[in-house]
């Protein structure tokens, strides 16, 4: 087969999948149509992950899916960097007919919208019944315009709408659905709330708040793009004396910092690990809350990453494998149920 047909096909697998899941909801007994948890990393190549292989850094609650579920080894993303890869996964069109085909930048805040006469799959989902909710990264279009996420389909929003902020973690602000969310003890002069953390509070909430209804969770985290920054605590602290390291001079908090712009860090390797281990323990919270609420028996819970890792912000490429042509990564799909509709345990594809 054609290479580059190849990559057309797989890059959009995972939205066929979900717009054929979409179609078939219609007919299905409202009890019993699927949860569906779609967990995109954000410049996360596939080597970060201990079931492709990584042996450096711990990511059990990742590895675990793949272990009850089906693990993808020939998967592609839509492109190769944020915007154009997220509007490929929404809409199932490929980069030469999806409507964002690159990070072209609004000011003061934003991207390029989605145009008005776009369809998602959040929107064929909420017509079918399916309480929506997107929480991290979003990056298709600023409130009160097209491409916002109340206009694409989903119920609630909470994070960053404009991908420039993102590459701050203590930002000024996030927005929850039309409102500006003031994060106070940042404003880019000091560390104080952080931003991940508040994220993975209200993914939490969504679940809690829709257990009794079926519903989508999309969840964009920016983990663990660049910059690298994050608490000092037990994530970072089992990594701190583990790499060799060279500070990375940056762009750090205080009368100076600008957006985009990525901070310092004394221990890049370390800084990183500790990010995708955080990463893997909020993907075991989801988990974990979904099994609380006895959901896992009907939801489909899918891992991915919106495209290859990055070489930004001594974000350096010591762990993970990027092809030069178009951008493999990792995907993962696990559905927790036995019988007919279940899942192979530990397959590969």
């Amino acid at each position: 087969m054609n290479l580059l047909k190849s990559i057309n096909n797989k890059k959009v697998a995972v939205a066929v999948f979900l717009l054929a899941i979409s179609g078939a909801t219609f007919a299905q007994n409202r009890a019993t149509r699927p949860n569906i948890v779609f967990i995109m990393a954000d410049d996360l190549g596939y080597g970060d992950l201990g079931v492709y292989g990584q042996t450096k850094i711990e990511t059990k609650h990742i590895d675990s899916l793949a272990n009850k579920g089906m693990k993808f080894e020939n998967f592609y993303a839509g492109t190769s960097v944020c915007a154009p890869s997220r509007s490929s996964l929404m809409t199932g069109q490929h980069t030469g007919h999806t409507y964002v085909r690159g990070n072209k930048e609004i000011e003061p805040e934003g991207q390029q919208p989605l145009a008005d006469s776009v369809q998602t799959i959040a929107m064929l989902l909420q017509k079918a019944g399916y309480a929506t909710g997107a929480f991290g990264k979003w990056g298709l279009g600023m409130v009160n315009t097209t491409g916002a996420p109340d206009q694409k389909g989903f119920d609630e929003f909470y994070g960053y709408n404009c991908q420039r902020q993102s590459h701050r973690y203590y930002p000024t602000h996030l927005w929850h659905n039309k409102e500006r969310i003031e994060l106070d003890g940042n404003g880019l002069l000091a560390k104080g709330q952080y931003a991940p953390a508040l994220i993975q509070e209200k993914t939490l909430a969504f679940i809690d708040a829709n257990k009794d209804k079926p519903f989508f969770l999309f969840v964009p985290t920016v983990l663990p793009h660049a910059e690298l920054s994050g608490p000092e605590d037990e994530y970072y602290q089992q990594y701190a004396n583990s790499f060799d390291e060279k500070p990375h001079k940056g762009n750090d908090y205080g009368p100076k910092a600008t957006v985009p712009g990525y901070a310092g860090v004394e221990k890049p390797h370390a800084m990183y690990a500790s990010m995708v281990s955080r990463m893997d323990a909020y993907v075991g919270q989801i988990v974990e809350k979904l099994r609380q609420n006895n959901l896992l028996d009907n939801t489909i819970i899918i891992f991915t990453s919106d495209n290859g890792s990055h070489k930004e912000g001594e974000q350096i490429l010591i762990f993970s494998i990027v092809l030069e042509v178009c951008v493999e990564i990792s995907a993962i799909c696990m559905k927790e149920v036995s019988g007919p509709r279940s899942l192979p345990i530990g397959r590969e594809k």
